[in-house]
C-alpha cells in the first residue's frame, strides 16, 4: 500500500499530521469555562442548537461562565444543514459584537455555522469566495481566526476535529464545502453524556456518517499516489490514506460495527452511545487529512435536489435528508464500485465490522462490504435506497451532474470516477432490498 522510500520519481513521499487539541470524557463540558479562559476568551459568541438552549446542561454552562466573569451572547438561529443565507446571517451576528472567542455546542450544523461565521467576520468576503472549486472560487483563508472551542452533542460529523465547513450553496443549488486548516477549532470538548437524550433515528443517521467517512478514508487512494508539490506549502489538505489516518479510521470502523446497532436499539445502553462518540472523534481526526470520496460526493446532490423525506428523529424539522442518511444511502453502491481497486482493504473493513472474511475471494470484496452495510442499514431502520427519499431514475442525470461537481472529494477515490460512472452508481443506490 505504501512506499516509504523515494522509488517513484515525482510522487509524494511525505504526509502531514496537524495535531488537534481534544478533551474527551464524561463531564468534560463542565470544564468549558476554564478552557475558554485558557484561550484568552472574555467576550464569547456562543453558537447553540435551539433544541438544547433550555436544557439543564446548557444552564449549568451559562452559570459557570457567569461565575467566572465571562460574558456570553447566544446565537441559536442555526439551521439544520446550514446554507449560504444562514451562514451569512451568523457572520453578521459575530461582526456586530466585540468578541474574542467563539464556542459552539451542538451537532455538525452548529459547529460548521460557527466556523463559517468566524471566517467571514474575520476576513470578509462572500461564501462562494472560499467554496471549493469548481463550484466556488476556492480562495485561500488568509490567516488565523478567533479562537474556537467546538463541543459536539451528536456522535456524527466529527466537525470538532476538522477544518471543513459543509453547506448548501443556494446560488447554484448544490452542497459543497470550504476547507482550510484555519477553520479547525482550536480546542474540542467531547462529552459523551450529550448523546444520551438523542432519538434513535438521530443516532442511526449520525452513526452511519461516522462509519461511512471512516471507511472512505481507509479505502481512499494512498497519499503516495499524489504528485509531490514543488512548494511544500501547496501540499493538499486532503492527502489520501496514510499510515496515521489508517489507525483512527480502522478503530472507528470496529467501534461502529460493534456498537451502532446496540446504540440505536437501546437508548439506555450508555456504553454503546459513549463508544460511538469516541468513534466519531477518531474518524474525524482520520478523514480530516485523508479525505472522503464517492459516498460523500454523491450525498451533496442527494441532500439538495429534493426535500420530501422526513427522517426518524427529525420529525420537528422541515422535510430533508439528514447528512448521515444522504451519505450512507450511496455507500453500498460506491463500495461495490471501489472494491476491485484495493480488495484487501475492503475485506479488512468488512472484517472490522464483524464479518468472517477468512474464506472470502478478493474479487467479491466490494460486494461483501456493500452487503455488510445493507444488513446494518436494515437493522437500524435506514431507508431502502434513494427511492425512499423520492428519487427515481429520472432524477439520475441531475444527481450525477451535482455529484460530479464535487471534484475535491472525488479526487480521493481509489479509482477514477466519471459522470457516467456516477449515473450508474445513483441508479444502483435507488433500491437495495
Amino acid at each position: 500500500m505504501y512506499q516509504f522510500s523515494d522509488q517513484t520519481e515525482g510522487k509524494e513521499t511525505v504526509f502531514t499530521i496537524k495535531s488537534q487539541d481534544v478533551k474527551f470524557g464524561v463531564g468534560a463540558l463542565r470544564e468549558l469555562w476554564s478552557d475558554a479562559r485558557s484561550l484568552g476568551m472574555n467576550q464569547i459568541a456562543l453558537f447553540l442548537d435551539s433544541n438544547i438552549k433550555a436544557s439543564k446542561p446548557i444552564s449549568l454552562i451559562l452559570e459557570s461562565f457567569e461565575s467566572s466573569g465571562l460574558e456570553v451572547d447566544i446565537y441559536d438561529a442555526v439551521v439544520c444543514e446550514p446554507n449560504t443565507s444562514s451562514c451569512m446571517a451568523a457572520a453578521d451576528f459575530v461582526k456586530q459584537g466585540e468578541y474574542d472567542g467563539i464556542v459552539s455546542i451542538g451537532g455538525g450544523s452548529v459547529m460548521d455555522t460557527a466556523k463559517a461565521a468566524n471566517l467571514l467576520s474575520c476576513h470578509g468576503g462572500e461564501i462562494l469566495d472560499y467554496v471549493n472549486a469548481p463550484i466556488g472560487l476556492a480562495k485561500k483563508v488568509p490567516g488565523p481566526l478567533l479562537p474556537h472551542i467546538a463541543c459536539p452533542t451528536t456522535s456524527g460529523t466529527g466537525a470538532e476535529t476538522t477544518g471543513i465547513v459543509v453547506l448548501d450553496i443556494e446560488e447554484v443549488g448544490l452542497k459543497s464545502g470550504i476547507s482550510s486548516p484555519h477553520l479547525k477549532p482550536n480546542h474540542a470538548i467531547v462529552d459523551p453524556e450529550t448523546t444520551l437524550t438523542l432519538p434513535s433515528g438521530v443516532i442511526a443517521s449520525t452513526g452511519f456518517d461516522v462509519l461511512t467517512h471512516a471507511v472512505e478514508s481507509y479505502v481512499a487512494r494512498p497519499y503516495t499516489s499524489s504528485d509531490r508539490p514543488l512548494d511544500p506549502s501547496l501540499r493538499m489538505g486532503y492527502q489520501g490514506a496514510t499510515p496515521y489516518n489508517d489507525i483512527g479510521a480502522l478503530a472507528a470502523i470496529r467501534i461502529g460495527g460493534k456498537y451502532l446497532l446496540r446504540a440505536v436499539q437501546n437508548d439506555q445502553d450508555e456504553e454503546a452511545r459513549f463508544q460511538l462518540m469516541f468513534a466519531a472523534t477518531l474518524a474525524g481526526l482520520a478523514f480530516n487529512s485523508a479525505g472522503v470520496h464517492i459516498p460523500h460526493a454523491m450525498s451533496y446532490s442527494v441532500a439538495t435536489l429534493k426535500h420530501e423525506y422526513t427522517a426518524k428523529g427529525y420529525e420537528k424539522l422541515p422535510p430533508m435528508a439528514p447528512h448521515g442518511i444522504a451519505v450512507v444511502l450511496n455507500a453500498p453502491a460506491a463500495f461495490r464500485f471501489t472494491g476491485p481497486t484495493n480488495p484487501e482493504r475492503h475485506l479488512e473493513v468488512a472484517q472490522a465490522m464483524g464479518i468472517d472474511t477468512r474464506d472470502a475471494k478478493l474479487e467479491d470484496a466490494g460486494m461483501i462490504l456493500a452487503d455488510c452495510f445493507i444488513d446494518l442499514m436494515k437493522k437500524t431502520g435506514i431507508p431502502n435506497g434513494l427511492g425512499a427519499l423520492g428519487y427515481s431514475e429520472h432524477d439520475v442525470p441531475a444527481l450525477a451532474e451535482g455529484g460530479f461537481a464535487q471534484q475535491r472529494p472525488l479526487s480521493m477515490s481509489p479509482c477514477t470516477v466519471s459522470e457516467e460512472d456516477l449515473k450508474n452508481l445513483y441508479n444502483d443506490a435507488l433500491q437495495y432490498w
